[in-house]
């Protein structure tokens, strides 16, 4: 793991002004994507930005973006793989040096076509697209707290709709499709929020998730064959652009609303019922407790 900086005067965007002035918000998957256009979004209105990555080479260019978008931002980027734990603790460890945390978006993700185990036994999807999102947040959670009051965000989907979980099986050995194993860990990241929010109440740390919409990212292109075609051909013809997929990111993590709203799920910037699954409290606390423990980690 290893960090960047950059430093000088802020820019600012549009009517937002310098709204995010003196705050610092940590963005997980910011050197491309959804992640990388919040982070210039939120450059432009001030924020002190402190970007995760996997790749140095694309790390370094996500900070030479942001810095062309908002001259004299203070960025730094990290280097983390979010699918190994170790990592995930290691950069946890990091920011939680930081004077405050205003905002952790946890937005890091991705889609897998075939089944991978990772260092840690577990199942890549649900080890990318969940237990970072626990662990990180989790481990930050003292930092959280001093920052009092300040936002949790984390990036889910309307592909969470129509499944459900076997806390049997989190890390789907019987039976493994791509899109099954991401519609599950999106619907993880609904009852991860829920059950989050509910232990953080009245602490002044809020926590809410969101679907960005379908986006014409890099998404699923690591995946080959027909499958990674049939991505590519779908983002191609129905997805978003950057800047409309970035919006609702942007919105939970600035709306004045949203310092007190905690719990929600959020489409096109708007509060709305997930499925009926993402509310169930008792599969919250089960995942909860599954979570923790395989991330060695506790909860008092």
């Amino acid at each position: 793991m290893a960090s960047t900086h950059a430093t000088g005067t802020a820019g600012q965007t549009g009517t937002a002004g310098r709204q995010m002035a003196g705050k610092t918000v940590v963005i997980t998957g910011a050197t491309g994507g959804i992640g990388l256009q919040t982070a210039m979004a939120l450059a432009g209105r001030g924020a002190r930005l402190v970007l995760v990555g996997r790749d140095r080479a694309r790390g370094d260019a996500a900070l030479s973006r942001v810095r062309r978008a908002a001259p004299g931002v203070e960025a730094e980027i990290h280097l983390a793989d979010l699918s190994r734990l170790d990592e995930v603790r290691g950069l946890a460890e990091t920011l939680s040096a930081l004077p405050r945390i205003d905002v952790l978006l946890n937005n890091a993700g991705g889609m897998f076509a075939r089944r991978e185990v990772t260092a840690d036994g577990l199942e890549r999807t649900f080890a990318l697209n969940h237990m970072a999102y626990v662990v990180l947040t989790l481990s930050l959670r003292d930092a959280l707290l001093r920052a009092a009051p300040c936002r949790i965000v984390n990036v889910a989907s309307e592909a969470h709709r129509g499944v459900t979980l076997d806390l049997d099986d989190l890390q789907s050995t019987r039976g493994y499709g791509g899109w099954p194993a991401y519609r599950r860990s999106k619907l993880c990241n609904i009852l991860f929020t829920r059950e989050l929010a509910r232990r953080l109440a009245g602490t002044g740390v809020t926590a809410n998730c969101l679907h960005p919409g379908f986006v014409d990212t890099g998404f699923g292109n690591n995946n080959g064959g027909l499958y990674g075609l049939g991505i590519r051909l779908a983002k191609r013809f129905f997805a978003l652009p950057l800047d409309e997929g970035a919006r609702t990111s942007i919105h939970v993590a600035t709306a004045p609303e949203f310092a007190t709203t905690t719990g929600a799920y959020v489409v096109r910037s708007r509060v709305a019922e997930p499925s009926a699954a993402a509310q169930d409290d008792d599969t919250a606390r089960r995942l909860w407790d599954a979570s923790l423990s395989l991330g060695h980690l506790t909860w008092s």
